[in-house]
């Protein structure tokens, strides 16, 4: 197993007093890993749509580089939401373990500030 060695020292009793902790946040984790990945189905369908209605239908590739890469850049935004979402758990989870469980703001702000500019996406798209 890829994470044992963060886990292989911990001791079982540890686990059982902690459980509703630990499956809060396992919880927590799924669903950014299920936000994360309906960013990235969005980011590519808008491309690969996009690219059917402009290309293959018309003939004509215009605006079709705004929508190459708001879909990249989406696809992108759900990538590092997976990866940063991955580590903010495992942090947690070794924190709740070892019984120096802190909240900190500064993974909740970066979530929130990449999931603010698929809005920032969309109005610049809305105004043009």
């Amino acid at each position: 197993m890829f994470l044992g060695k963060f886990f292989k020292n911990i001791p079982k009793e540890k686990i059982n007093q902690n459980r509703r902790l630990l499956l809060a946040n396992e919880r927590t984790f799924l669903s950014w890993i299920r936000t994360s990945i309906g960013i990235m189905a969005f980011g590519f369908a808008l491309e690969r749509l996009e690219h059917f209605y402009f290309v293959s239908q018309s003939g004509v590739k215009e605006n079709y580089l705004v929508y190459f890469y708001a879909g990249l850049f989406l696809v992108f935004l759900g990538a590092s939401i997976a990866l940063l979402s991955a580590y903010r758990f495992i942090k947690v989870q070794m924190d709740i373990l070892n019984n120096k469980f802190t909240h900190s703001l500064i993974y909740d702000v970066l979530l929130a500030i990449l999931l603010s500019s698929i809005g920032f996406l969309l109005v610049i798209y809305l105004i043009k």
